[in-house]
């Protein structure tokens, strides 16, 4: 079986004498940052319809939809790389603190402009926080717990589900939701606001207990690609004390495994240090392909996932499908599909932990499943068909989704892990701008792009039997 990159020492072999008590409460709530991320991230897909009706539908009607993508670029490729050069402890608190802030004060925007501004802005801070959870959360966990990382996305289809019923609490009474643009007015439209306020005072919350009673420590793998060994034994001695564990490492047996080297520049706040974690994904062959294709898979998702969706309604209304359904229907439905989506990466995290399947093929049974339901979803004609296929996708698709999320980090080498993640989000996203593009300018009713999509998450599946490495197994870096 071949074996990941290893750029980093691993203190962990010989410190522990019995099992890690797991999970710890530092991981525990990284999970829990896990929902709130994919909480805040539907938000301006859940609020744009009921906002753009109060402001006139004057503008461009997918705007929420670029800022958001735009926001979220931004913020994985500058938290990301942020994280491997000021370390993930400041990183993995501050972008979720902004986040929920940006929130909040975005529920208050009197028009559309302001509105796209602040949506982006929690776009900044929940990209970050997409690349940090994995991150962080990986290089806490023991090494034969690293299948856990591709269950940790069942929280995000928690998330999903508690945005989800807020929407369905605040975005179906008739005294909170105008019904069209000529009636509508602030007062008689709060309900998108509400989802807002809610929202970010429940993320605002788990921000400050974030900082204030967990007080995560800095990672020990990012100590160590510092050379600051001092530092990674106490942390382990920390540990250790805290769970009752006993920990046999000490400076003098780190310094005896060789000195770390090449991991930053001189300068760590230059152009240089950028440079040094790019080339580091790229520093072998083997790194180099395995790179490229999560990048090119993360691309290609972006692009399928939100397509489909796009193009989706218009193709079956033209093949005559009755679709009619109330706000308390279209929300009921929706949190349904959230819920739904729990339980794919469940299933994908005992699957990647069969020897046989690993990360790579439970990725491909994952998108060959999704794809075959994609392609069956041109077939309803009904809103019972289609909440029982939108479920089936839901669940499906975070087969793949939750392993892909989880494998990313774990075969990126850990100095540079951080930006590898980052720019992975990022090319999710660019393709993300280009969907909410193509909606606007192409037409919708054709059914070739859907064909198109399920065909992507095929060759996305082939390829990922084709990544060079599989952690199953194996310790990451």
């Amino acid at each position: 079986m071949d074996t990941l990159p290893h750029q980093a020492l691993h203190p962990q072999r010989f410190w522990v004498r019995e099992p890690t008590p797991f999970p710890q409460p530092h991981e525990l709530t990284t999970l829990a940052r896990y929902a709130v991320d994919s909480l805040v991230l539907l938000l301006q897909g859940v609020i744009a319809g009921p906002a753009f009706r109060e402001f006139g539908e004057h503008g461009y009607n997918n705007a929420m939809t670029i800022a958001g993508y735009v926001g979220m670029l931004i913020g994985a490729l500058f938290w990301g790389l942020g994280a491997d050069i000021i370390g993930r402890r400041f990183a993995f608190n501050v972008s979720l603190l902004l986040c929920s802030i940006s929130v909040i004060i975005a529920g208050a925007m009197p028009n559309w402009p302001s509105l796209g501004l602040w949506i982006a802005l929690i776009g900044f801070g929940a990209g970050g926080n997409l690349v940090l959870d994995t991150t962080v959360f990986l290089e806490y966990l023991p090494g034969n717990k690293q299948w856990v990382l591709t269950l940790m996305a069942g929280w995000w289809g928690l998330g999903q589900a508690v945005t989800g019923f807020v929407a369905w609490g605040f975005l179906v009474p008739e005294k909170w939701n105008c019904p069209s643009v000529d009636v509508c007015t602030r007062q008689n439209n709060m309900g998108w606001r509400y989802v807002m306020f809610t929202s970010g005072a429940l993320v605002f919350v788990m921000s400050i207990l974030r900082v204030t009673v967990i007080r995560l420590r800095e990672t020990p793998k990012y100590l160590l690609a510092l050379g600051e060994d001092a530092q990674v034994v106490e942390t382990f001695q920390f540990l250790a004390s805290k769970y009752n564990r006993h920990c046999s490492l000490t400076v003098d047996k780190l310094d005896a495994c060789g000195v770390v080297l090449g991991t930053h520049s001189k300068n760590r706040f230059s152009f240089a240090e950028t440079l040094v974690h790019l080339r580091g994904l790229f520093s072998t062959p083997k790194i180099a392909l395995s790179t490229s294709l999560i990048w090119v898979s993360w691309a290609m998702m972006g692009l399928a996932y939100p397509l489909f969706y796009v193009f989706l309604p218009s193709y079956l209304a033209s093949r005559g499908a009755n679709l009619n359904v109330s706000p308390f229907e279209t929300w009921r439905n929706y949190t349904l599909t959230n819920i739904s989506s729990i339980f794919g990466p469940l299933l994908a995290g005992w699957m990647c932990n069969i020897p046989f399947l690993g990360r790579r093929y439970t990725m491909l049974i994952g998108t060959l499943m999704t794809a075959a339901f994609f392609f069956a979803y041109t077939s309803v004609r009904n809103g019972a068909q289609d909440v029982g296929f939108s479920c089936s996708i839901a669940f499906c698709l975070n087969i793949y989704y939750g392993t892909l999320y989880a494998y990313t980090p774990e075969v990126l080498p850990s100095a540079h892990r951080a930006t590898g993640n980052g720019v992975a989000v990022a090319c999710n996203r660019v393709m993300g701008i280009l969907s909410a593009v193509i909606a606007t300018v192409s037409n919708t009713s054709t059914s070739a792009p859907l064909y198109i999509c399920g065909a992507l998450l095929v060759a996305m599946g082939v390829l990922s039997a084709f990544f060079p490495f599989e952690p199953y197994g194996r310790r990451s870096s």
